[in-house]
């Protein structure tokens, strides 16, 4: 990870769509069952906002929850995590250390073998499919 990227609120609204900006500026989560429609390839996701490489397609599985998820992140230290006290529970933020762009939530009910399930919302995501020299 490099230095933040940080761009002001008029400049994330002329980048991204408007559900992309809702998600990823102001925390918001689209419905489920709208947003998982990537490729059922090899390749890597990135985050809408900035590029950072955030997840694999080889630890992505399907939920059943509606939104993508996956196992483990492709670096630890490309996401960061954060206590969220909305809908009156505590859970985990997913966020991207690069931009703070909202991601999505983590949760301990994963598959094997990390046993935690990344459940990210598909418009904070850009999938970027694998050439035959990646």
């Amino acid at each position: 990870m490099g230095n933040k990227i940080i761009k002001s609120d008029k400049e994330w609204r002329n980048q991204l769509s408007d559900l992309s900006y809702r998600v990823t500026r102001k925390a918001g989560t689209e419905r489920p069952f709208t947003n998982d429609n990537f490729p059922k390839c090899k390749g890597r996701f990135i985050c809408i906002c900035c590029g950072e490489e955030l997840f694999n397609s080889d630890h992505k599985f399907d939920s059943g929850t509606g939104w993508p998820s996956f196992y483990k992140p492709v670096n630890q230290n490309n996401i960061g995590e954060k206590d969220d006290f909305s809908l009156f529970r505590k859970r985990t933020e997913v966020i991207c250390n690069s931009c703070d762009a909202h991601l999505g939530h983590v949760f301990p009910d994963g598959p094997q073998p990390t046993g935690l399930r990344y459940c990210i919302n598909g418009s904070a995501l850009k999938f970027i499919q694998h050439t035959d020299k990646q």
